[in-house]
């Protein structure tokens, strides 16, 4: 998911990674595609305590100021590559090169509490866990625009933001009302796995709702919205064992419905009408905010309820605006990002796009969609933003 203000910009003294020298420093930038960008180690701080790493990349050979993406992370203590779990990925990564290749600068930084990529995190919880994170993390992620908007590299009237997830919120706030935040007005925004609801719809969805909709979807072969016992044994057939067993307790009793969810006796369970009240006991999710397993996210969901969603906040903002999400996300669901580009073009907002992309989930890759696989964003994706930063450089 995705997140904020006030801190005082620190200028840190730029290292630039090798491009040039022995011939296995530059097959390995090739290699990892960073050939003919520089890379410059950069510290913001974003007060409270905390001054973070981050990179500014921008093509090699160019001269004078350039436009520039800050990239906002999805929810979580992400490094500044937005590495994804078990190293499967690494968002912005792809997304940085990308820029580079289409003229502009790229700003990467660890979120606070996170000191190196990985991510390793900061031993502090002070700085792991603050007050009021949403907001903080707004305040941060504004730190860091100032900073870039300071770079003798960069153009401060051109200042776009690319938030992923978390960082669709965080983008949408920020460009809503970038006076409040003290940076300039945002040149543009990308959003992707887009926020367009509030967190406790969207919660509700990911642990409860995805549930019905995975057995309407793969269980529910006639679809008549009623399952019999066959219909859910074979169901459970090639999915992961901890859901399958999740699936089981609600559905199955040996080879028989379970009865007690059965409540009209027909041999059936109806999904919606008979599994829906079990499913709504079993995760806990009407006993909001205090659902079970999420206690550790109970100061971050009340604080991000705060705030407006993409959806609220967006059409406020007059500049261009491209919305990208996976049809198959259930994290932030395709419907959300086509509501909140309807509510930006019923603003008046007349340079705004969106693209669903079939087979994608949230880390915009093509995976299954009940049982998705993280991966950096498909190559489809990198060159849909690589031409939309093309037609607004």
């Amino acid at each position: 998911m995705a997140l904020t203000a006030v801190a005082v910009l620190a200028a840190g003294a730029g290292v630039a990674h090798a491009e040039t020298g022995g011939g296995h420093d530059v097959a390995r930038t090739a290699a990892t595609g960073w050939a003919g960008i520089t890379r410059e180690r950069v510290r913001i701080d974003f007060g409270e305590g905390w001054v973070t790493e981050g990179e500014l990349t921008y093509p090699s050979k160019a001269q004078g100021r350039l436009p520039v993406v800050v990239m906002l992370h999805g929810s979580g203590h992400n490094d500044m590559n937005q590495t994804l779990p078990e190293g499967k990925g690494a968002t912005f990564v792809p997304l940085a090169q990308a820029a580079g290749r289409e003229g502009y600068a790229a700003l990467r930084f660890n979120k606070r509490g996170v000191t190196g990529v990985g991510p390793v995190e900061s031993t502090d919880p002070a700085q792991l866990d603050p007050e009021h994170p949403y907001a903080r993390i707004q305040q941060d992620a504004a730190a860091a625009i100032r900073f870039a908007a300071a770079s003798r590299r960069v153009d401060p009237s051109r200042i776009f933001l690319l938030g992923h997830s978390e960082g669709t919120n965080v983008a949408a706030n920020l460009a809503a009302d970038p006076k409040a935040y003290g940076i300039p007005v945002p040149a543009g925004v990308i959003a992707m796995g887009v926020v367009g609801q509030d967190i406790r719809q969207l919660l509700t969805l990911q642990l409860y709702g995805r549930l019905l909709l995975q057995m309407h979807d793969e269980f529910d072969v006639d679809a008549d919205g009623r399952l019999t016992a066959a219909e859910a044994i074979d169901g459970l057939i090639g999915v992961p064992k901890e859901a399958a067993d999740q699936f089981r307790a609600v559905l199955l009793d040996g080879d028989h419905v379970r009865p007690g969810t059965d409540t009209d006796g027909d041999g059936r369970i109806a999904i919606d009408a008979e599994a829906g009240p079990v499913l709504r006991t079993a995760t806990g999710i009407d006993a909001w905010p205090d659902v079970p397993g999420l206690e550790t996210l109970r100061d971050y969901v009340a604080d991000i309820a705060r705030f407006p969603t993409v959806t609220q906040a967006l059409p406020k903002f007059a500049g261009p605006t491209l919305l990208l999400n996976g049809e198959n996300d259930l994290q932030t669901p395709a419907r959300v990002a086509l509501t909140a580009d309807a509510a930006v073009a019923a603003a008046g907002n007349r340079d705004h796009r969106i693209i669903i992309y079939p087979g994608m989930a949230h880390t915009m890759n093509i995976t299954p969609k009940f049982t998705p696989q993280f991966g950096d964003p498909d190559q489809q994706v990198v060159t849909d933003i690589r031409g939309w930063l093309r037609s607004h450089r």
